[in-house]
C-alpha cells in the first residue's frame, strides 16, 4: 500500500471562503485535482514485522505519516493530527457533538480526502431498508424481498455496515416492511461509516472525530440491546471485516503460560468455537451464534456456558490491541498499559478506544454432558399452573449447588397467553468436563422430585467430547430485529439461597413477574474468576451470582404511544425495582441490562465504577467514546428524548 509522501494541506476553511472549489485541495502551493494521484492512503507499513500478528496491524498511522501535513491556520486544526502530548483540551469546547449541517460538519471535500487518506474505506449510510423504498434511490424488489425474508436472522445485519439488531434505538426509520406506507430516513442511523481492515483507517477516524468533535460510534455486528452501535450524525467505525484467527501454541505472560488465540476484532462466536475446534481446544464465549467476541461481549465481561468452571469471558483475556481516544495504537496486558488493560476487561464497550485485536487463552479439549426439554402447563396439558411452578421452584432451590459443580442452565420460560398456562424450555443445562452418567447422578434426585409431583416429561440428554458439537447442535438461534420488545437483567447473589424466607421472596417475586406477562430468560451460572486471573472489571456481582435473568416485554405492532409508554415504564419503574428489592447493592449485565437502569454504574460496574470513571477521564478527557450506560456517560444527553426511553435518534450533547 502507498503511504502519504507530500505535503497536503486539507482545504475545509478555504473551501468555505470560496478559495478552493469542492474538488481541490491545496497542495504544495498548487490547487489540485482531489483524487487517488494527489492523496495516497495515509497508511505506513510497520518497520517492526515481529510486532505484528495480523495484517490490520501492518499499516498505521504515524507521526512520520503525518509530518508532511502542513496545519491549517489557527482557526481550524489540522483534521487528521494527533493531540498535543499532554493536552487535554477538549475537542473545539463545544456542548453538543457537531452535527450535520452546522457549521463545523466537514464538507463534502473534507469527506473526499478522508476516504482517501483510508484507502476507500468511507461509506456514506444508506439504510439497509432502503431497497424497499421506492424512492430511495436504491429500490431493489429482489434484495427487498430477501432482506424481510430474512429479517430476524442476525446475518442479515451482520454484513451491513450500519444495520441494528434492535431497531428500537435506531427510531424503527426506513423498515423494509414499511416501504410502501413511509419515506426513507436515516433516524438512529450514522451519517458515515469506516469499512476497517486496518489500523491506519481507525487512527484517521479517531483522530477526525476527536478534531471535529464528531460523534463517533463503534459497530461490529449490531448485536446491541441498547443502541450502544448507533447514532444519528455519527461517524461509525465498522470493525467487522478484521476476521483474523491465529492459533499461539505456547504464550507466556506472568499470570498465565499456555496455549492461546488472538482473534481480530470481527471475529464472532460462530468464528471462535470453530477456530477451537480446529485445533483441538476450548474457547470461553457466548451462547448466542452472532455476537462479536472481543468488543461489546468481553468489554462487559462476557458471560459463557463455561463460566461456572472457568470464569467470565473478560478473565480469559492475556492482552488487548487497542486505538486509543488520542489515536494512538496500544497493546495492553499485565505489563503495560495496566490501567487499559484492566479496564477493558469488564469496564465495558465504546468506552476507552477500538479494540482491534485480543489475544485470549484457551482450555483444553473437554466433555460436554447434559439435558435439553421443553415443559408446558395449561388446559391442553396434563400439568397445571401449580404443579408447574412447584417444578421450577425445585429448580430454582438447587441452584448453588449446581453452580458449584460448573453447571450451566441456560432456559427461557414465557406465559402460552392469558390464563393459557407457561412454556420452559431448557436451551440447555449442561456441564463442562462431566460425563453423561455423572450429569445424570447430578440431576436424578430433582427428577424424582418432579416424578413425585406427577410431572412426566422427555428429557433428551446428549454427550460431546468437544464443546463445537455441544453448541452448534443443542443451543438455539437466536432471533433478533424486534422493535417492539425491550429487556432488563439482574444478577441474584449466592446471599438469596441463604435463608428460607429470602429464598422465598425471591422465588415468589420472579413468578410474579412472570404472571404479569414478562418472559423470563433464565441461566444458572457463576462468574467467579479462577484462580491466578488478573484483576479486572467485571461486575463483582458477576463474582458472588447463582443465577442471571433477563426479563422483558413488548408490546403490539399498533400500540398505541401511551401504550408503549405504560409497558417501558413497567419493566424499569415495575417489574426491575422488585428485582432490585430483594438484591440489594446487586447488580445487572450492562450488556443485556436496561438502558433506563436509574444507578446504571452501580448495577453495571459495582465497586469497580470510581476506578473506571479515573481512567475513563485520563485516557478521554476529549470525550471522544460514549454510549448509553457505558463509563461516564452520565455526562451527556441525548436530546428530544422520553424520560423513560432513550433512542439514539437526538443530538449527543454535554449537561
Amino acid at each position: 500500500m502507498a503511504f502519504l509522501t507530500r505535503a497536503l494541506l486539507l482545504a475545509s476553511a478555504l473551501h468555505q471562503t470560496g478559495l478552493v472549489s469542492a474538488q481541490t485541495i491545496y497542495q504544495n502551493g498548487e490547487l489540485l485535482v482531489a483524487d487517488e494521484t494527489n492523496v495516497a492512503p495515509a497508511a505506513a507499513p510497520v518497520v517492526d514485522t515481529a510486532s505484528v500478528s495480523s495484517d490490520a496491524e501492518a499499516f498505521q498511522l504515524t507521526d512520520a505519516v503525518l509530518a508532511n501535513l502542513t496545519a491549517l491556520d489557527l482557526s481550524n486544526i489540522s483534521l487528521f493530527q494527533f493531540p498535543e502530548e499532554g493536552s487535554e483540551k477538549r475537542s473545539l469546547g463545544l456542548g453538543c457533538k457537531t452535527a450535520p449541517g452546522s457549521l463545523l460538519w466537514p464538507s463534502k471535500l473534507v469527506w473526499k480526502v478522508f476516504n482517501l487518506l483510508a484507502g476507500g474505506a468511507l461509506i456514506e449510510t444508506v439504510p439497509i431498508g432502503a431497497v424497499c423504498y421506492q424512492n430511495s434511490g436504491h429500490y431493489n424488489a429482489a434484495k427487498c424481498a430477501d432482506i424481510i425474508q430474512h429479517w430476524t436472522e442476525s446475518e442479515t445485519h451482520a454484513r451491513d455496515p450500519t444495520s441494528v439488531m434492535s431497531p428500537l434505538y435506531q427510531g424503527e426509520t426506513c423498515m423494509p416492511q414499511n416501504g410502501n406506507t413511509s419515506t426513507c430516513e436515516l433516524g438512529g442511523f450514522p451519517s458515515y461509516s469506516v469499512k476497517a481492515t486496518n489500523v491506519a483507517q481507525i487512527q484517521l477516524a479517531v483522530n477526525l472525530a476527536r478534531n471535529l468533535n464528531l460523534r463517533l460510534v463503534v459497530h461490529n455486528t449490531g448485536h446491541d440491546f441498547l443502541g450502544k452501535s448507533t447514532g444519528a450524525g455519527a461517524l461509525s467505525i465498522w470493525t467487522h471485516n478484521l476476521k483474523s484467527v491465529n492459533f499461539i501454541k505456547s504464550y507466556s505472560s506472568p499470570s498465565y503460560k499456555g496455549p492461546a488465540l488472538k482473534l481480530g476484532a470481527g471475529i464472532q462466536v460462530g468464528d471462535l468455537y470453530a477456530a477451537a475446534s480446529k485445533y483441538g481446544v476450548t474457547a470461553v464465549g457466548g451462547e448466542c451464534k452472532g455476537v462479536g467476541v472481543t468488543g461489546g461481549y468481553i468489554a462487559g465481561g462476557g458471560h459463557s456456558p463455561v463460566s461456572s468452571k472457568y470464569g467470565m469471558g473478560a478473565d480469559q483475556v492475556l492482552s488487548i490491541d487497542v486505538v486509543t481516544p488520542n489515536g494512538r495504537f496500544v497493546t495492553a496486558d499485565e505489563t503495560k498499559n495496566k490501567d487499559l488493560f484492566w479496564a477493558i476487561r469488564g469496564g465495558g464497550g465504546a468506552t476507552f478506544g477500538v479494540v482491534t485485536g485480543m489475544t485470549v487463552k484457551v482450555l483444553p479439549k473437554m466433555t460436554f454432558s447434559g439435558v435439553t426439554f421443553t415443559i408446558l402447563s395449561g388446559s391442553d396439558t396434563d400439568v397445571t399452573d401449580d404443579v408447574f411452578w412447584s417444578v421450577m421452584s425445585a429448580y430454582w432451590r438447587k441452584f448453588p449447588s449446581y453452580a458449584a459443580q460448573g453447571s450451566y442452565g441456560y432456559s427461557t420460560l414465557f406465559p402460552r397467553g392469558p390464563d393459557a398456562g407457561y412454556m420452559w424450555s431448557m436451551l440447555p443445562w449442561l456441564v463442562p468436563g462431566m460425563k453423561l452418567a455423572d450429569f445424570k447422578v447430578m440431576v436424578a434426585p430433582l427428577f424424582e422430585e418432579w416424578a413425585a409431583l406427577g410431572l412426566v416429561f422427555e428429557p433428551k440428554y446428549f454427550e460431546h467430547d468437544n464443546f463445537y458439537d455441544a453448541w452448534s447442535t443443542h443451543f438455539p438461534t437466536e432471533a433478533v430485529a424486534n422493535s417492539n420488545l425491550r429487556t432488563a437483567s439482574r444478577l441474584f447473589p449466592s446471599k438469596n439461597w441463604d435463608s428460607e424466607a429470602t429464598l422465598n421472596e425471591t422465588i415468589a417475586t420472579i413468578r410474579g413477574i412472570i404472571e404479569e406477562g414478562s418472559a423470563f430468560i433464565g441461566y444458572n451460572i457463576n462468574g467467579a474468576a479462577p484462580a491466578g486471573t488478573p484483576e479486572n472489571a467485571v461486575n463483582p456481582a458477576w463474582r458472588e451470582a447463582v443465577m442471571y435473568g433477563i426479563i422483558g416485554s413488548g408490546w403490539a405492532p399498533d400500540a398505541t404511544p401511551q401504550e408503549v409508554e405504560v409497558t417501558n415504564k413497567k419493566i424499569t419503574r415495575d417489574w426491575m425495582e422488585r428485582l432490585r428489592k430483594i438484591t440489594p447493592g446487586g447488580g445487572g449485565y450492562g450488556n443485556e441490562g436496561d438502558v433506563m437502569e436509574p444507578n446504571f454504574g452501580q448495577a453495571f460496574f459495582g465497586s469497580n465504577y470510581d476506578r473506571l470513571v479515573r481512567i475513563k477521564k485520563a485516557t478521554d478527557p476529549w470525550g471522544v467514546f460514549w454510549a448509553p450506560t457505558a463509563v461516564g456517560s452520565e455526562d451527556w444527553y441525548i436530546t428530544g428524548q422520553e424520560d423513560w426511553l432513550t433512542l439514539q435518534t437526538g443530538r449527543l450533547c454535554r449537561k
